[in-house]
């Protein structure tokens, strides 16, 4: 094996992290070392958060975001709080601020261990989220899945958070969907020309929902931070709920709150699982029997 970079197989509500401490190193992982780390059950995740070096100043690390296809990612608000734990729990900061492809983002460890990330502002309009054509009211829009008189998904809102996010909203229980056969070919539909990640959401409370999400480049996942926080903005842009919510995701609960000064925030636990160390270049890896959880 050449040179191996340590890294973390760690959970965000459910959310399967590998965090890579790039720091020090002028490679980066490679799509190839992405594909392979997923392919063993063992290392099976849904991104790898690599740590690198600060590219800016006043930034503790620029973090890349890979998904378990090995395509890059722009958010992962679970992934992050990997990230922040895992630094916290190496220097004892409680605050930090990264930079990733979608902007600077901030985050802090509350005294209950709860980690809560900035993920910015999110964007409505079409361009920006990016859409294949115009659409002026992006809080619905003119897609489904399903027989034309009786869709059976239809009408989502749409929002980037630094990716793209469509929120298909439901009255029935979000598991009697198939979302295992809509979602490939929602993530892929020609509107979406960076693809997209797709939920649906079923609002249980004005301050709470539940959802499940089909996460573009990774598939079914039991969390996908910025997609919850999409589903908390779309609700309270649509009125179905307030600023502040509850979500429920297959991997636990999640806390958002869209703030007055529209920065949104994701609140939630990030778990040790286990380390090791792998190859960035071909993803053969090794277990630190020493670091198991």
């Amino acid at each position: 094996m050449s040179r191996t970079t340590p890294f973390a197989r760690m959970n965000g509500a459910g959310n399967e992290i590998i965090v890579a401490d790039m720091r020090g190193r002028a490679d980066r992982v490679s799509p190839a070392a992405a594909i392979a780390l997923n392919a063993d059950p063992a290392t099976r995740f849904d991104q790898i958060m690599a740590i690198h070096d600060p590219r800016t100043p006043g930034t503790a690390n620029y973090i890349e975001i890979l998904n378990s296809d090995g395509s890059m990612a722009q958010a992962c608000g679970n992934g992050m709080r990997c990230v922040v734990q895992t630094l916290s729990a190496e220097s004892g900061q409680l605050r930090f601020t990264f930079e990733t492809i979608a902007g600077i983002l901030s985050a802090h460890v509350h005294e209950n261990g709860l980690i809560s990330v900035d993920l910015g502002t999110p964007r409505f309009g079409w361009r920006d989220i990016p859409l294949a054509e115009e659409f002026r009211d992006t809080r619905a829009i003119e897609l489904q899945i399903g027989p034309i008189d009786d869709p059976v998904l239809h009408s989502p809102s749409v929002v980037s958070m630094g990716n793209p996010h469509a929120i298909f909203w439901v009255d029935r229980d979000v598991w009697s969907y198939e979302l295992d056969r809509f979602g490939p070919l929602l993530e892929n539909h020609p509107i979406f020309p960076e693809r997209a990640n797709i939920t649906i959401a079923q609002v249980t409370a004005p301050d709470a929902m539940t959802i499940r999400t089909w996460e573009r480049g990774a598939g079914l996942t039991l969390a996908c931070g910025s997609a919850a926080c999409a589903a908390a903005v779309s609700g309270a842009r649509t009125g179905r709920t307030g600023r502040k919510v509850t979500l429920t995701v297959p991997g636990g609960v999640l806390e958002v709150e869209w703030r007055e000064d529209d920065h949104v925030v994701l609140t939630g636990p990030a778990e040790f699982e286990f380390s090791g160390a792998f190859d960035p270049a071909s993803g053969a890896w090794m277990r630190d029997e020493k670091g198991a959880a």
